[in-house]
Order: structure tokens, then sequence, then C-alpha cells
């Protein structure tokens, strides 16, 4: 179970931008809010939809529970240790993937992941079976042998999946993760988050396709300007939205949150 609460994170301005005057509601004191309070919880088997639109928050989230950044409050509780507070701890039941690949070019796809996997302690024959398994879930097979730097952005993209979960985490964050793919390709990702459900892990994943949210997703979180808009179910996303289409529904959230802020 993944419990996040009122996360939040600041940058520090240029001092010419804050001298200019704030043009975000999050631009004051001489700071950027990127985080606000953020909060959300995903259960055992859910997959959670983090929704929002560009420059919501939503990367900066989590980029904050993977530990690459350092919180300035809130908590994020998986299986009894505190992200935030123990990242050493965190970094051991946390996969996650970023917004690129970072694989090493002239490691082949299966290097790669074997060596996120013995950075994380795992035995040779234990290695093994794990990435036989994770290619043939991925249909990877083909390309194994294959160096990083000749994939095309599909076989990278499945490849940084399997570093990503090689380790068999608790909990799997996924920024993006089908951006840029073909529809085979993103296919073959979608049921592979979907495989997660019967694993009982939570998972996150960020997307803007909301067919991908409608498909896969228990529960989704809206973020909007850093704070936390909604967070419930489909369905209750769609009441409050007003719609029965989802794409209406997000945009009608969106559009109530920034009313009630010009009040």
């Amino acid at each position: 179970m993944l419990e996040v609460r009122g996360l939040a994170k600041r940058f520090a301005l240029p001092a010419q931008k804050d001298k200019a005057g704030a043009r975000d509601p999050r631009d004051h004191d001489g700071w950027f809010h990127a985080v606000r309070n953020v909060e959300f919880s995903c259960a055992p088997g859910e997959v959670l939809g983090l929704l929002g639109p560009n420059g919501a928050g939503k990367t900066t989230t989590l980029r904050l529970l993977s530990t690459a950044l350092k919180a300035d409050a809130g908590s994020a509780w998986v299986d009894g240790v505190d992200l935030l507070q123990d990242p050493l701890a965190a970094r051991q039941r946390i996969g996650f993937l970023s917004g690129s690949t970072g694989l090493y070019g002239r490691l082949t796809a299966r290097e790669n992941v074997e060596y996120f996997g013995r950075l994380h302690g795992m035995s040779a024959p234990y290695l093994k079976r794990r990435c036989d398994e994770l290619f043939e879930l991925l249909q990877m097979q083909d390309y194994g042998n294959k160096r990083a730097d000749q994939l095309s952005t599909g076989m990278k993209q499945k490849c940084a999946i399997a570093r990503t979960v090689v380790h068999e985490p608790r909990l799997v964050i996924l920024d993006e993760p089908t951006t840029g793919l073909d529809v085979m390709s993103a296919k073959i990702l979608l049921d592979f988050i979907a495989s997660y459900k019967a694993l009982r892990i939570p998972l996150i994943f960020s997307t803007h396709h909301l067919h991908e949210v409608e498909k896969l997703c228990d529960r989704v979180c809206v973020i909007n300007r850093g704070k936390t808009a909604f967070h419930g179910t489909l369905e209750q996303l769609r009441h409050l939205g007003g719609s029965a289409d989802l794409y209406d529904a997000f945009v009608g959230v969106i559009n109530q949150r920034e009313t009630a802020r010009e009040r």
C-alpha cells in the first residue's frame, strides 16, 4: 500500500523572474512551489493514473517518490517504510522509469538489464531466470544481444521497463511509459502494466493518453498547479467532471478548480 500525504517541493527562482512579478500562483517569495500539497493512495493490485496539464507537477511528484529529488515536506509510506525519510530502503522497494530511458549504448539490451540486477544484489541464477521471464513477457528475445544504441525507440523503452522491474520492486512508478511508441509496442507495455494487478503490487503511471487510463486504471489522481485536484475512481471523476466522456470530465475538473481559485 502506498500512502502519500502533504507532498511539497519548491525551487529557487532566478532573481530577475522574482523581480518581474509572479505569473504563476506558485511563484512567490523567491520560490517556485512546483508541488504544494499532493495526496493520494494506491493499494496492492491497483493501478493509479497520474493526470494533469503540462507543468502541473506530475513529474516532480514522481521524482520525489523515486527519491531522485528530496521533498521539502510530506510523507510517502510503502510496507511500513517512509520513502522520503529512508531513501536507501526506498530504492530497494521501488522500480522507477523516468522520462528518458537512460540505457548504456555500448551494452546489449540484456546486459543493461543484468547490470541493474547486479546493482540490486541479485544472484546470477536468480537474475538469469528473471531476465528470461521479462524478455519473454515483453517480447524482447529477438534483440536481447543487440547493442542499446542500435535499438528502436520501442525496443529501448521495453528494455528500460525490464530494467525498472528486474529486482521485483514492491512499488512501480512509470513516467509516461508509452510516449513515442508505435501501437504494437504500446500494447505490449500496457498489457505488462495490467499484469501487475495479479502480482498485488501498487503501480503508478503518468500519461496524457486518457484511453490508457480508461483501459488500465482503478483510480486516478489529477494534479493541477502542484495540488491534488481529484483522487478517486473513474466513475467519481466522471461524476465530478459532469460527463461520461473521460476527456470532458478531466477538463471539467480542471476548470472547476481554476474557477474556485479565482473566486
